[in-house]
């Protein structure tokens, strides 16, 4: 990773103990902070666990897990997209994830692919790419969403269902370490709602807010973490996987 000096925490930070979206509106919306957080919940509990040796994130952005993943790894090479408008100061190559990736097999332990898959226009060939530039025993730390509107327009392709995740993942040869469902019926009813509303004038902000506010808190134990629970069988906001080769 390039001018580790200047990273700064963006899209989540640590607050109470918590790997949290940033209530910072640039870095992630009003509207977006539910689904950020279960995000952030999971790769909290995730890349201590299972992060090891050497780390590519894929689709790095602004690298916003750094910070959880750095004392768990011996080297991190960050891959995205070029952008020229406002170059990424962290990034160690640019690539085209459509395209194969320029590294040679075995070269990573761990890869982060966090919020891209459903960006991808030919999603198995990443997956059969990541299988082969992991050395055996390697773990694929990654997240997807389901019930989620469609954003980074055009460039917004699929959504998966756990069947799907778990037959193209094992087709290219993985072992499913985990895979669950993140956030169910509240969280999604919160996001329609937030995102929604946001928009009228006065009044869209400070109700979307309050109805992420009031959500985050509900299903954090309880009644609320229950139903959330128990509807993301059928209704899940979003898919955790842990992937292994091997």
């Amino acid at each position: 990773m390039r001018n580790v000096d200047q990273w700064k925490p963006s899209k989540f930070v640590l607050r109470k103990g918590r790997l949290e979206g940033s209530r910072d509106p640039k870095a992630v919306g009003i509207a977006s902070r539910v689904m950020v957080d279960l995000i952030g919940r999971f790769y909290q509990r995730a890349l201590p666990r299972y992060a090891q040796g050497r780390l590519i994130d894929l689709g790095c952005g602004k690298v916003p897990l750094f910070a959880t993943y750095k004392d768990h790894v011996t080297s991190i090479t960050c891959v995205d997209w070029g952008n020229s408008m406002h170059p990424n100061p962290h990034l160690d190559q640019e690539q085209d994830l459509n395209q194969p990736i320029a590294y040679p097999d075995a070269s990573f332990d761990t890869i982060v692919l966090s919020d891209v898959l459903e960006h991808i226009r030919r999603p198995e060939e990443l997956v059969r790419e990541m299988y082969r530039i992991l050395a055996p025993g390697g773990r694929v730390i990654m997240n997807v969403p389901f019930y989620y509107g469609l954003h980074e327009q055009p460039f917004d392709y699929y959504r998966y269902t756990q069947y799907a995740l778990r037959a193209m993942t094992e087709d290219a040869g993985f072992t499913v370490v985990e895979l669950e469902a993140i956030g169910g019926v509240p969280e999604i009813m919160t996001d329609l709602f937030s995102k929604t509303i946001r928009g009228v004038p006065l009044v869209g902000r400070p109700f979307a807010k309050a109805a992420q506010g009031f959500t985050t808190w509900f299903v954090r134990g309880g009644l609320g973490a229950k139903l959330s629970r128990v509807t993301a069988k059928d209704y899940p906001f979003g898919y955790a996987l842990v992937l292994q080769k091997g």
